[in-house]
């Protein structure tokens, strides 16, 4: 077993020992959106693993369409509403701050791959990601237990694709898919440590918290948008097609239907589950 192998079993490891302080704690909503988000993306990984260089285009921008339009709209329903009422000044200048900190934070990240490590550069950024993701849903669950768990469902439901993606990428490298383990339990590992911190019962500290969560997981959502554009990772899948341009010609079409139906998808949900009984 390579080193990055047991880094990821370690990360699994630690996920594991802090669930079982998660059920001491009663934090039951955060424990399934934990496992939740690890099952999809290490069924993803396992996916991305086995599959070859002919991978339907398709199938990867109805995966991300579906997620980021379902991460879109829990944000702007869910948790943009909350950040106003909590203190809508304050609220407002969450969600600014926090699309600017996820642009900045992925900027960032990015500069930060071409730099030479030892561990695998898509491992630490999904890593990364993992635990800023999973340290937000944590805070926002930990001091909003009233919260559904429709919001942390398809706020983590982006875990699918992004595994399928990078282990595609590991695959093609020759590297571990196993490494994936530890991005996967990381926003289990974060979530699970901030939910038992506790805000201050101010409302303009929990209108900038609760926009700064909304602000981050719409730039993650927006991030996802499946775009067939020229370096993409559409792109990167539909060149391997004789056709690639009329295929990304067809695939705009289906980026807009999967984005529309993931929307639809959480009103449909919200309906059901919001209507009286």
């Amino acid at each position: 077993m390579s080193g990055l192998s047991r880094l990821g079993l370690a990360g699994f490891v630690a996920f594991v020992v802090l669930s079982g302080v998660g059920i001491v704690a009663h934090l039951s909503k955060v424990l399934v959106i934990a496992w939740v988000a690890f099952a999809a993306m290490a069924g993803g990984a396992v996916l991305g693993g086995r599959v070859n260089d002919s991978m339907h285009a398709k199938q990867l921008v109805w995966a991300f369409g579906l997620a980021s339009g379902a991460m879109i709209t829990s944000a702007a329903v869910f948790l943009v509403p909350s950040a106003i009422s909590h203190q809508a000044e304050f609220g407002g200048f969450g969600i600014a701050f926090g699309i600017l900190a996820g642009f900045s934070a992925h900027t960032i990240g990015h500069r930060a791959t071409h730099l030479e490590t030892a561990l695998d550069h898509t491992s630490i950024e999904l890593t990364a990601h993992s635990l800023a993701a999973g340290a937000i849903v944590g805070l926002v669950y930990g001091n909003m237990p009233g919260l559904g768990l429709l919001l942390g469902l398809t706020i983590v439901s982006h875990k699918g694709p992004a595994g399928y993606v990078a282990a595609h990428r590991l695959r093609g490298s020759g590297k571990s898919v196993s490494v994936l383990l530890l991005p996967a339990a990381g926003i289990g590992i974060a979530a699970i440590s901030s939910a038992l911190l506790h805000l201050p019962s101010d409302p303009a500290i929990n209108g900038f918290v609760f926009g700064f969560a909304a602000g981050v997981f719409l730039h993650v959502a927006m991030d996802f948008l499946p775009r067939c554009e020229l370096g993409g990772e559409v792109y990167e899948v539909a060149q391997l097609s004789d056709n690639a341009h009329h295929l990304l010609d067809e695939l705009r079409t289906h980026a807009v239907a999967s984005t529309l139906l993931g929307g639809a998808i959480v009103f449909g949900l919200w309906a059901v589950i919001s209507r009286p009984m």
